[in-house]
């Protein structure tokens, strides 16, 4: 998969919780400059991890109740999960190498 999954509150457990692979999930809103700056990276970052990563993006004003589960104050907010749970997570935005380290250390960690 090259594209970014679009999660849901309905869709969040499967493909996020129960996911084999590590999974980036970007919680972002239209309206939201800083994630218009994130969004093309996390869109690359789905077309180079192929295979060992999933990527997903979240509208959080579409999905509250995802977004309240895991405390989303600021957008955009990408969390990194492992086996169903949180392992690391970045605020606001940053340029591609500081998701690049953090998705190498969550990859081989």
């Amino acid at each position: 998969m090259s594209e970014p999954i679009e999660l849901t509150d309905d869709n969040f457990e499967q493909e996020v919780l129960k996911s084999d692979l590590p999974v980036l999930v970007d919680f972002w809103a239209t309206w939201c400059g800083p994630c218009r700056m994130v969004g093309p990276i996390v869109d690359e970052l789905a077309k180079e991890y192929v295979g060992k990563l999933k990527v997903g993006k979240l509208n959080g004003d579409n999905n509250g109740k995802t977004s309240i589960k895991y405390g989303i104050m600021s957008i955009p907010s990408l969390l990194f999960f492992k086996k169903g749970q949180v392992v690391d997570q970045m605020v606001g935005a940053a340029p591609k190498n500081s998701f690049v380290e953090k998705l190498e250390r969550i990859l081989i960690g």
